[in-house]
């Protein structure tokens, strides 16, 4: 990914969500996980860094349509570029 160092609210990537292309900034940074277990080591956390995993709330710079994980499972990755 190429991304800075670490990430804050506010940071906004260029997502691309199945065909949508669309930047989405990031609103909260809500947990900060634990990449095995899944369990919550800090809440609203500063920043995130490269390798660490969390909870997000990403909001989109435009409309976009998003089927739920649910009902299709394989469109539920994302890639930032």
């Amino acid at each position: 990914m190429n991304h800075p160092t670490q990430i804050h609210a506010g940071y906004t990537p260029v997502l691309d969500c199945h065909t949508a292309h669309i930047a989405c900034k990031f609103a909260t940074l809500d947990k900060k996980l634990d990449k095995r277990s899944g369990k919550v080591l800090e809440e609203n956390p500063k920043s995130l860094k490269n390798d660490d995993a969390g909870m997000v709330t990403l909001v989109p710079s435009k409309p976009m349509c998003v089927e739920q994980f649910s009902e299709f499972p394989p469109l539920g990755k994302f890639n930032t570029e």
